[in-house]
């Protein structure tokens, strides 16, 4: 099984930052020599998230306030009276949404929708760079 591993680095502001990186990842994939197999992406951080979402104002709104309705902001955590950080409902937020993806890769392509984008969510409360692991793997 052949692997090629790479990363991206993004700039946040924090406080439910949604950012596309769909472009940055399908630079990655187009790179390597991998036709058929899987691609892997990962976030190191106990606050940030990966998905996928139409990237558009309305869906990406909707999106930050589902997530303000799931894990508030405004509400009482135990880990921010135990650490006094306040970012408990970041912690919530990302767990619930996760730390990885996996998309299918088929003739060098992302096996995604038209309208399917991959974001990034930086639910800390404060600016941050993130690292993003991407493994590209073959079965062959």
């Amino acid at each position: 099984m052949a692997i090629k591993t790479s990363t991206i680095q993004v700039n946040t502001s924090g406080s439910t930052d949604i950012i596309d990186i769909t472009t940055q990842v399908e630079s990655i994939v187009s790179q390597s020599p991998v036709q058929n197999g899987i691609m892997l992406l990962f976030i190191a951080g106990s606050t940030a998230a990966l998905t996928t979402i139409e990237f558009e104002s309305g869906a990406v709104n909707d999106l930050k306030k589902a997530i303000e309705k799931i894990a508030p902001q405004n509400i009482s955590y135990e880990h921010d009276k135990r650490w006094g950080d306040g970012n408990g409902y970041a912690h919530v937020r990302a767990a619930l949404i996760g730390p990885s993806l996996s998309i299918p890769l088929f003739k060098g392509s992302l096996l995604m929708g038209t309208w399917q984008q991959i974001v990034l969510c930086d639910f800390d409360n404060r600016p941050r760079i993130r690292e993003i692991i991407v493994q590209v793997h073959s079965p062959e």
